[in-house]
């Protein structure tokens, strides 16, 4: 076992540009936050940009290739992660550390791996919990850290096995975001653009369209309270096409989480919060946040698209998709709107049943509802076959990690 700082180059917090988070001017270099680091990986969702002189002024804190980075503060304290190139050149603020190994002491992959391990991930939340009203890591904890350290090439070889499973899962993420992205260009293209009927106005054939599926949209446009919709189509609200499943919802309170460990995903309104050993739901739902963080920056609501057997806590909708809307559909149509108007409470932010029902919904005919949900059907059928693999394969990874640690599974030579 050695300590962090006898193997570390550098062990120490980010910084945050004067004038805080309003003084964000963009630029070329990104300023890596707390939101951004995740056990799983580094996200670039709600990334800021900082500019030349910003970041001349935060040159100690610049990230280099291969850096661990720590969250040391608040709710998501000790979670780390590694930086893709391309998010470089970037400086971290005051919530985040850097961690950077000597090359020929500790491998950077190798570190990333043993601190996001269930027992290390333990040890520094325990760490963090001790004599503080708010949790936190300082530098002196991080310093006295000690890590296994088996001989470099070993380290090499542990992560490289690691990481071709972290590969896997990386590629299955952004091929699902590439048929995600399909999926939302069609759901653009049918009913919002309407580019069928568009097509037909001017006498020509939708292209992308065979022609049975063609022949389903009408060639003209009438005047309604959304503006002009196919003719046809009736302007509905989302509670005309929900099932709401909210009346199976049970409080926190009463599932007592962490004492009963299981298999089944626990969901709270933004993610998965625990696993456990019972299941209300199994099938295809849409979850959509309630309260707490309903609405993103993009005022679109909080949704998770869920499969198999669950449970879900009070603050996020269940929902379906019923009269010939299927649930992909459903979430599609609320990944396009903008809810805010339908939130209510100035403290916390609330979108109940009522508001959430009357939320529009431009709806056509049965037959192109089932045309679509038969076009779409294929993208989230492989979406759920990625993430289910990649979820084997994190099982898996974090099954070898410590196995490979205590020297219980061995690498070939």
């Amino acid at each position: 076992m050695l300590k962090l700082r006898d193997v570390c180059e550098k062990i120490g917090s980010g910084a945050t540009p004067r004038g805080g988070k309003e003084a964000y001017k963009g630029g070329a270099t990104s300023l890596i936050r707390s939101q951004n680091i995740y056990n799983d990986g580094f996200h670039r969702d709600g990334i800021v940009y900082i500019d030349d002189e910003q970041a001349a002024e935060l040159r100690n804190v610049e990230v280099k290739a291969n850096d661990v980075l720590l969250n040391i503060t608040g709710d998501s304290v000790a979670r780390c992660c590694q930086v893709a190139a391309d998010v470089l050149p970037g400086r971290v603020n005051q919530h985040v550390a850097i961690i950077r190994p000597r090359p020929d002491s500790i491998d950077a992959r190798f570190l990333r791996y043993v601190l996001v391990s269930e027992r290390f991930q333990s040890q520094l939340l325990t760490l963090a919990a001790a004599g503080a009203t708010r949790p936190a890591l300082t530098k002196t904890m991080l310093e006295e850290l000690e890590i296994p350290a088996p001989i470099i090439s070993q380290q090499k070889g542990i992560a490289s096995m690691l990481g071709a499973l972290d590969d896997k899962i990386e590629i299955n993420c952004r091929m699902n975001a590439t048929l995600e992205a399909m999926a939302r260009a069609l759901f653009q293209s049918w009913f919002v653009d309407f580019d069928p009927v568009r097509a037909k106005l001017d006498s020509c054939h939708p292209s992308g369209f065979d022609k049975e599926t063609a022949a389903l949209f009408p060639s003209s446009f009438e005047e309604s309270r959304l503006g002009d919709i196919p003719a046809g189509w009736r302007c509905a609200n989302l509670g005309d096409v929900i099932e709401v499943f909210d009346s199976k919802r049970i409080p926190l309170s009463r599932l007592e989480r962490g004492k009963r460990p299981g298999h089944y995903p626990y969901h709270g309104a933004a993610a998965v919060m625990d696993h456990i050993d019972g299941y209300l739901f199994d099938g295809i739902f849409t979850l959509m946040g309630e309260d707490g963080s309903v609405i993103n920056e993009d005022g679109t609501p909080v949704l998770q698209y869920v499969w198999g057997k669950f449970w879900v806590n009070n603050h996020a909708h269940v929902l379906r998709g019923k009269n010939g809307v299927c649930t992909e559909h459903l979430l599609l149509h609320l990944m396009n709107c903008n809810i805010t108007a339908f939130v209510t409470g100035a403290v916390q932010p609330k979108l109940n049943q009522g508001n959430m029902n009357r939320i529009e919904f431009i709806l056509p005919p049965p037959e192109i509802n089932r045309a679509f949900a038969k076009t779409i059907e294929p993208l989230f059928a492989q979406i759920r076959a990625n993430t289910d693999q990649s979820r084997t394969l994190a099982i898996l990874r974090d099954t070898l990690l410590p196995k490979l640690l205590s020297g219980e599974v061995s690498l070939k030579h």
